[in-house]
């Protein structure tokens, strides 16, 4: 069963943003000299938690803001207009200046690393939104619509493993749905994402975590045909990239992307796209160092 979640240290709703954000701080207080870092969930359409509590780390040395962001977890949206990237950048500029995130520091993780960039790109474009200062990005999203393609290609076919076929025909055989429902659905979740592990057979003990379909769909909607290895030529402050070698969204992306950056890249072996899972001393040594070294005082 997934580790238990403590309580953030306060937490609340946004009152900047169009749609109230439910956000989480963990960690010491800025006011008692910690430096602030803000944590992009992946997704879209999912909710901060399920980063939870590995991702924590982070909070034994900085004031760690996680939100969920627009149509996930708690911040829901009724609107009608559909939710596209922009709308995610725009109410990152929000929040980050509702909390005062100046120096901006960044750590963003699958989707939340593109949103990252796409953050970034636009406080080039336009001077009135806060420019991140460092970027942290963990396995970030395709850059380049191409990728997106082959890694929802490869994401089906490891879905279709032997390996994960056989662990579904053991839970299908197992009873635990009669004998205990919750553990059922947990074991149930669990094998809905195991293709993104180097090995499947490491995808346990996962806190769970929905997806708004319409929110997914509409994010990458609304980014058609993109292709941003050009424009990230522009981003110039530090930036880390950390991927997988394993993981089923292609790491030529983040090569390609971070020899375009100017950033470190860091791949980790025997490592798919949860490396806080998966590979978690080794992510947080690259990061831990990352941060430690861009220290802006």
């Amino acid at each position: 069963m997934p580790q238990p979640i403590p309580p953030p240290r306060e937490s609340g709703f946004t009152t900047q943003t169009p749609t109230p954000l439910y956000w989480a701080r963990y960690g010491p207080a800025a006011a008692s000299g910690a430096q602030q870092l803000i944590v992009l969930h992946g997704g879209p359409g999912a909710h901060h938690d399920y980063m939870l509590p590995q991702m924590l780390h982070l909070a034994e040395r900085y004031d760690v803001l996680f939100y969920d962001q627009r149509g996930g977890g708690r911040s829901r949206s009724d609107a009608a207009e559909p939710i596209g990237w922009q709308t995610h950048v725009a109410d990152l500029a929000a929040v980050v200046k509702e909390f005062g995130l100046d120096p901006l520091a960044i750590v963003g993780y699958s989707w939340g690393g593109l949103l990252a960039i796409l953050y970034t790109l636009e406080s080039l474009r336009d001077q009135t939104v806060i420019a991140p200062n460092r970027l942290a990005l963990i396995d970030p999203a395709p850059l380049v619509r191409r990728y997106r393609k082959e890694f929802e290609a490869e994401f089906s076919r490891r879905q279709q493993s032997p390996d994960i076929q056989r662990m579904r025909a053991e839970l299908a055989e197992s009873n635990l749905r009669e004998k205990d429902p919750d553990a059922y659905r947990q074991r149930l979740f669990e094998l809905g994402v195991a293709g993104y592990f180097a090995d499947p057979a490491n995808a346990r003990d996962l806190t769970p975590f929905r997806v708004t379909g319409r929110v997914l769909d509409s994010v990458w909607n609304s980014l058609g045909d993109y292709d941003l290895l050009e424009q990230v030529r522009q981003i110039r402050c530090p930036t880390l990239v950390v991927h997988g070698r394993d993981d089923p969204i292609p790491l030529e992306s983040s090569m390609e992307g971070a020899k375009a950056m100017n950033a470190t890249l860091v791949v980790l072996d025997d490592c798919g796209h949860v490396p806080y899972v998966e590979k978690p001393q080794q992510l947080f040594a690259a990061v831990d160092a990352f941060l430690a070294e861009t220290d802006p005082t």
